[in-house]
């Protein structure tokens, strides 16, 4: 249902959302032996699994590395420190104290939407680059309330959805399982079978933990909100029927279906095209009885309304062609673009009408691969020289 007007809802801080939780919050995992952290570059930035962790408490892992927990050692045994976790707020401290299993795969989630997010915007000025000296894992720019920010919150919001499904289909906690509600009849030639992703409990789970701190009176806690519930509604839209076939010699004379998650790079690609898409709101003030509230509505009244499903922002992005670390850019000089493309990848563009060096790099590959029989593959080793274009 269109929504013409989004009321607000109570918020954290001046960012709320994932950028506050990732600027409070560290992990620290004994029981699967890694840690998150970041690595920034003027090119690339990466989540890397590490084992490297302080074991007699919290290591400092970069400004974004999402909160939970201290050490233990095994699912039934629990040691997680969640008050020691400092800017946690009660409702928060609440469910992690109730929740304590499945904190790993909400850590996990906000790490593939990370991932995505980075593969997303790979060829655009900005990158979704992450910082490592920082309080915040983004810099400043999520501090405003751009597409950029929009598309961050949906996606983390999202991956924590599918984390938390996805682990909990696996039987990775004892708190949730399998879908048990589709036990209804089955469509002709199929059965039910499997387990069913229970996207319902991983849904709540993110709304719950991250939608905790979305709980002040502005405008842009009904952002965070929106934009947070929005990638979560994407992953219960492309919930679809799996099946498996059985009989003799793949015959699929009867088949085991069950409702599966995408991939989770069917959910990138569709919130990107919901970030190009996005529903530019202004903000308006109303008093009521609890005193001034904001509230957003859509800022051209002959656009179609935005859904539950859309992205919406009321600042401008800037350009990220220039380092500038009150808007939190680095800048495009160095990145690698694309010679041939007229696209945001392409160097005209991408290089803010800079210009662009060439240089030749020499790459070893696999070549004259030959098969044998049976069973494998022998191949030469070729050197290739490649020319390699970066911003001026």
């Amino acid at each position: 249902m269109a929504s013409p007007l989004l009321s607000l809802v109570p918020a954290g801080s001046k960012c709320g959302g994932w950028h506050e939780l990732a600027r409070i919050i560290s992990l620290s995992l004994t029981r699967q032996d890694w840690a998150l952290q970041t690595r920034c570059s003027s090119h690339s930035n990466t989540w890397k699994a590490s084992s490297d962790f302080n074991r007699n408490g919290m290591k400092p892992l970069g400004s974004w590395s999402l909160a939970i927990g201290h050490q233990y050692s095994s699912l039934g045994t629990q040691p997680i420190l969640c008050g020691s976790i400092p800017g946690l707020v009660p409702k928060q401290l609440r469910f992690c104290r109730n929740y304590v299993e499945i904190m790993p795969s909400v850590a996990e989630g906000v790490k593939i939407g990370i991932q995505e997010c980075q593969h997303q915007f790979r060829g655009r000025r900005w990158n979704c680059t992450t910082v490592n000296d920082s309080l915040a894992i983004f810099g400043p720019v999520l501090d405003k309330a751009t597409r950029e920010s929009a598309f961050v919150h949906a996606i983390a919001s999202a991956g924590v959805a599918f984390a938390v499904t996805r682990s909990c289909a696996e039987g990775s906690a004892t708190i949730c399982g399998c879908d048990t509600r589709h036990k209804g009849p089955p469509g002709e030639g199929w059965k039910w079978g499997g387990c069913s992703e229970d996207v319902e409990f991983g849904t709540m789970v993110s709304r719950e933990f991250a939608d905790a701190r979305e709980n002040r009176p502005d405008a842009r806690s009904a952002m965070n909100r929106h934009n947070n519930e929005a990638g979560r509604t994407s992953i219960i839209d492309h919930m679809h029927l799996k099946c498996k076939c059985h009989g003799l010699s793949g015959s699929c004379e009867v088949k085991t279906c069950w409702w599966s998650q995408p991939d989770f790079r069917v959910i990138g690609d569709y919130l990107k095209d919901k970030y190009d898409s996005a529903s530019e709101m202004v903000v308006e003030k109303h008093r009521e009885s609890r005193g001034w509230v904001e509230t957003l509505r859509p800022k051209y009244s002959f656009f179609k309304a935005p859904t539950e499903r859309d992205l919406v922002y009321y600042e401008n992005s800037p350009n990220f062609c220039e380092p500038n670390p009150e808007t939190g850019s680095f800048g495009t000089r160095d990145r690698i673009c694309n010679v041939t493309s007229h696209g945001i990848d392409g160097c005209d563009l991408l290089c803010c009408g800079r210009g662009h060096n060439t240089r030749t790099e020499k790459r070893k590959e696999k070549c004259h691969c030959i098969f044998h029989w049976c069973c494998y593959v022998s191949c030469q080793e070729c050197i290739r020289v490649y020319d390699v274009h970066t911003c001026k």
